[in-house]
């Protein structure tokens, strides 16, 4: 084939592979725009799907949000309410831990208490101790306690006898229930019912025995206190009848004041040692005096054995005072016992007509408060007696005023002489030394000359009572009757009586 051929053939079928050429690259590019359409359609579905995969992870992020947070609600509930829980249990275990304190500071209270005032003392050989006493007090001229405070006072006329520190304040121990049960005495009914509370129940040392919220009567309640010598019947009888420890206290103040106490001070019914609550041995005598002037108060201290009842049931209690049905005369008052106050013994006495109370604070021991009491008692009964001072005064003024009344000139007066009185003794009786009866003498200081007028009433001279120099007592005597002065009437009349009286003469 030659050269031209060839040619031609080649133009021939050139023209057909670049039709093919542009078919196919067609068909490529139909193809690849279907492609591109199918994957614009995937992406599209993705893009879709993407959203719809964010929407639901909003979704879910907004519902777990509200699920934490309604775990955190509950959490939150849960907490408050254990917060709530714990501390209402907290307070219910301070309150325990409160109450148990004071439990504790009841106990030690009651403790201490029993400690400072334990009236359960041994028996005593009462007659031992008194033979013993008698062997070692030969000399009745002297008399040597060993207590600290010692005093014998004279019911009769309220003098003292005999005294060592009588004036010394001074913690007094139980018998402060004295002066308690006073002051209940005035303000109880006896019959009346009184509930136990807690700090009656409570209280150390002595004790009737008394439970909480148990029922006895402030008669039996007064027994308990003076017999058995109950701390716990003081604190019942003071909130019954004081509404509480402070107002019973400020009552018994108010009661010594009344009494003439001035170096005396209570702050507590029962005598438990505690600041500012003190006494003196005289002033604890005229206590104990004035209550035994009160019949049922008597009436109890003199008793040795009795029946109470509490909640209905009866107990028999004994008096912790040893020396009744043991010395004769004895009567009465009370013991008492603190550290700090020592073995006290407050004693009435009579024999015949000499009543006495006797005072001891701060013996060592209970042998010793007795030893010395029964000093005191055989020293008052061996070295006085009682004499009628008031009959013999009032002799003495009698023999006075007759040598002396019309002695008295009231100048210018419608009367001259006045008529006089004396004073009234306080007392009629009252014991005296028997080595010095003859001792006593009366002494009076006028004056003889008054100025008219003169009322009623005026004090014209005083009488001293002597005994061996000393002065135990001034009474004044007074004016009787009022004396006017003359007036120029009176004058006038008695011009005329005397010019009468002249005339009959002559």
């Amino acid at each position: 084939m030659n050269q031209k051929a060839k040619k031609n053939i080649i133009k021939q079928i050139k023209p057909c592979t670049v039709k093919k050429k542009i078919d196919v690259k067609e068909s490529f590019n139909k193809k690849y725009a279907n492609i591109n359409k199918i994957m614009a359609i995937f992406i599209m579905f993705f893009i879709i799907l993407s959203c719809l995969n964010k929407v639901n992870a909003v979704n879910m992020v907004s519902n777990l949000n509200a699920l934490k947070i309604e775990k955190i609600m509950l959490a939150n509930n849960e907490k408050s309410q254990v917060n709530e829980k714990n501390n209402e249990e907290n307070n219910i275990l301070n309150a325990k831990i409160e109450d148990n304190e004071e439990s504790l500071d009841e106990e030690d209270e009651a403790f201490n208490a029993i400690i400072e005032d334990d009236e359960e003392d041994e028996a005593l050989d009462i007659g031992k101790i008194q033979n013993e006493v008698i062997q070692t007090s030969s000399n009745t001229e002297e008399l040597d306690v060993d207590s600290r405070i010692a005093l014998i006072y004279d019911r009769a006329s309220g003098r003292i006898l005999y005294e060592k520190n009588r004036n010394k304040q001074t913690p007094m121990a139980s018998t402060t229930k004295i002066l308690t049960a006073i002051v209940v005495l005035e303000n109880a009914n006896l019959k009346d019912i009184v509930t136990i509370d807690s700090k009656a129940a409570s209280i150390g040392g002595s004790r009737l025995g008394l439970k909480k919220n148990d029922k006895i009567t402030v008669n039996d309640l007064l027994y308990g206190l003076m017999l058995r010598s109950g701390n716990d019947a003081a604190v019942a009888l003071a909130t019954y009848v004081g509404g509480s420890i402070e107002g019973f206290a400020e009552m018994m103040n108010n009661k010594a004041k009344e009494m003439g106490l001035v170096n005396s001070h209570f702050v507590v019914p029962h005598g438990l040692d505690t600041e500012g609550h003190y006494t003196t041995a005289y002033e604890l005598a005229k206590m104990a005096d004035y209550a035994l002037k009160i019949d049922k108060f008597r009436q109890i201290v003199s008793t040795k054995t009795t029946t109470i009842y509490i909640n209905g049931y009866a107990k028999a209690i004994n008096n912790t005072n040893q020396l009744l049905g043991s010395i004769s005369g004895v009567y009465g008052v009370k013991t008492g016992f603190t550290n700090g106050a020592g073995r006290c013994l407050v004693t009435a006495c009579k024999r015949d007509d000499l009543d006495i109370i006797t005072v001891i604070i701060g013996a060592d021991t209970t042998k010793q408060r007795t030893a010395d009491t029964i000093k005191l008692i055989n020293y008052a009964y061996q070295n006085f007696e009682i004499i009628n001072i008031k009959e013999i005064v009032e002799n003495k003024f009698r023999e006075w005023q007759e040598i002396n009344q019309g002695r008295i000139y009231v100048n210018k007066g419608i009367e001259n002489e006045v008529k006089l009185y004396l004073e009234d003794l306080a007392y009629e009786a009252m014991a005296i030394r028997k080595d010095k009866k003859d001792k006593i003498d009366i002494e009076v200081n006028s004056v003889f000359y008054l100025e008219a007028p003169v009322e009623r009433g005026k004090i014209i001279a005083n009488l001293k009572i002597k005994l061996d120099e000393e002065v135990i007592e001034i009474l004044n005597i007074y004016n009787e009757r009022e004396i006017r002065k003359k007036g120029v009437e009176d004058y006038l009349i008695e011009f005329i009586e005397c010019i009468i009286k002249v005339s009959i003469i002559w």
